[in-house]
């Protein structure tokens, strides 16, 4: 039986580990204590279309696509997800309303299960996986893998393992450590882009119709801004959410949003974000990423920049007394009021800005004086690992998975990656 080692417990080496145990011994190494990477760890929005954090399409077929997006949400109803059910004529309507205000919204099926839901759906999941006969190596870091003679040999904190193919799925926290092991291995890599913007925070009533009305728990807009002719797009809803200090890396921090199923604030939350390519001479999309934040964190003091929409148009500095003429009190209060243009490139607050006036037209309150800017709120995607279509990379025996990878950017798409790449190792061994 082939011995197969996954790296990192997020959705890509979860769904990687349960699509090879009934053929492979599977051992899964990860260095946190618990499973489900970033986002299974945290809040557990589920997007179920091809093209909605990644792209399946550059892989599979729409139609088996779609197949393996339903075997992944099978999966966690399994676990214990609740299915939520999509009004899909409420989100064509949506569709047509958007459109006449010039924005793109793309109608999609949606789960969430809740930040305090959670632990339980990753705990059977993990049970479920053991009884199969995968073996979980948590609290273990990889220091370092080879290749040799047709085998992998990964040195950890913990010892040396060995197996036949390994699939590397570290996931956004372990980007860094992978390309440097795809440089150490000579696999192919380029930059991709990063998402620059802001978390908004308005009251729920703001977003109520949206999100009630419509059943569309995480909306997704796509705008094109008047000015630079960027695309802008909404991501990450929180409905009854908390804005939080999330650390990018160990002094590199910005915000991001949870919502949970029982516990409850009056705000929504959902970032905004602007996609940003560079070219020559500068091309390190991630450095430019946290130049920004460092900058943002600085002018902060330690902390997240928060501004009322009415003083970033006015041109000024929030304080806590304009805070608190907002109608939305901040459900994240460790922060600093401040001036997000002075941390911000000029381009990206004029993206934002526009962005909400258009927004304003679909959802009346959203760009109102009252509401709320976090930032920083950058979201970086890996340096992409050069890979073939079952993401094998240039070493036959070595494959990789979702976002650690930069083939993914979000829960499903990467666990569709995990199974892609257990696919293809399954198909060698045949």
């Amino acid at each position: 039986m082939a011995k197969v080692l996954i790296v990192g417990a997020g959705p890509a080496g979860l769904f990687a580990a349960q699509k090879l145990a009934d053929s492979c011994d599977v051992t899964i190494i990860e260095q946190k204590s618990y499973i489900g990477g970033a986002g299974l760890y945290s809040d557990g929005k589920m997007n179920f279309h091809p093209q909605i954090g990644g792209n399946l399409l550059e892989f599979l077929s729409e139609e088996n696509a779609f197949k393996i997006l339903e075997e992944i949400k099978q999966t966690f109803k399994e676990c214990g997800m609740k299915e939520v059910e999509n009004d899909w004529e409420k989100l064509i309507e949506l569709e047509r309303r958007a459109t006449t205000a010039g924005i793109k919204f793309i109608p999609i099926r949606q789960n969430h299960v809740g930040s305090d839901y959670l632990p339980k759906v990753m705990n059977n999941f993990k049970t479920n996986l053991e009884k199969k006969g995968v073996k979980f190596k948590l609290n273990t870091k990889v220091l370092d893998l080879d290749s040799k003679n047709g085998k992998i040999i990964v040195k950890t904190d913990k010892g040396n393992e060995e197996a036949n193919y390994i699939i590397l799925a570290p996931g956004r926290v372990g980007s860094l450590w992978l390309i440097e092991m795809a440089k150490k291995l000579g696999l192919g890599m380029r930059f991709s882009p990063v998402d620059i913007g802001v978390r908004v925070e308005v009251l729920n009533d703001v977003m109520k119709e949206i999100i009630h009305d419509y059943q569309c728990w995480d909306p997704k807009f796509h705008i094109r801004t008047q000015h630079y002719d960027d695309d802008v797009r909404t991501f990450c809803v929180c409905p009854y959410g908390f804005v939080v200090k999330e650390f990018y890396e160990e002094d590199i921090f910005g915000v991001n949003g949870h919502s949970m199923k029982d516990k409850k604030s009056n705000n929504c939350n959902f970032a905004l974000l602007i996609r940003t390519e560079l070219t020559q001479p500068l091309e390190n999309t991630t450095e430019y990423g946290r130049s920004i934040a460092r900058q943002t964190n600085t002018l902060g003091g330690s902390k997240p920049i928060i501004q009322r929409v009415r003083d970033l148009r006015m041109s000024r500095r929030s304080t806590w007394e304009r805070i608190g003429k907002s109608y939305v009190e901040p459900t994240l209060k460790d922060v600093t009021p401040g001036d997000i243009s002075m941390a911000y490139p000029y381009r990206i607050v004029i993206n934002v800005l526009e962005a909400l006036d258009k927004l304003e037209k679909v959802i009346p309150g959203v760009g109102s004086d009252s509401t709320l800017l976090y930032a920083p709120e950058i979201k970086f995607y890996s340096m992409r690992i050069e890979t073939n279509k079952i993401l094998q990379t240039a070493i036959p025996n070595i494959f990789v998975a979702g976002d650690g990878a930069g083939v993914s950017r979000g829960i499903t798409i990467a666990a569709a990656t995990g199974m892609i790449a257990a696919n293809g190792i399954k198909n060698l061994i045949k």
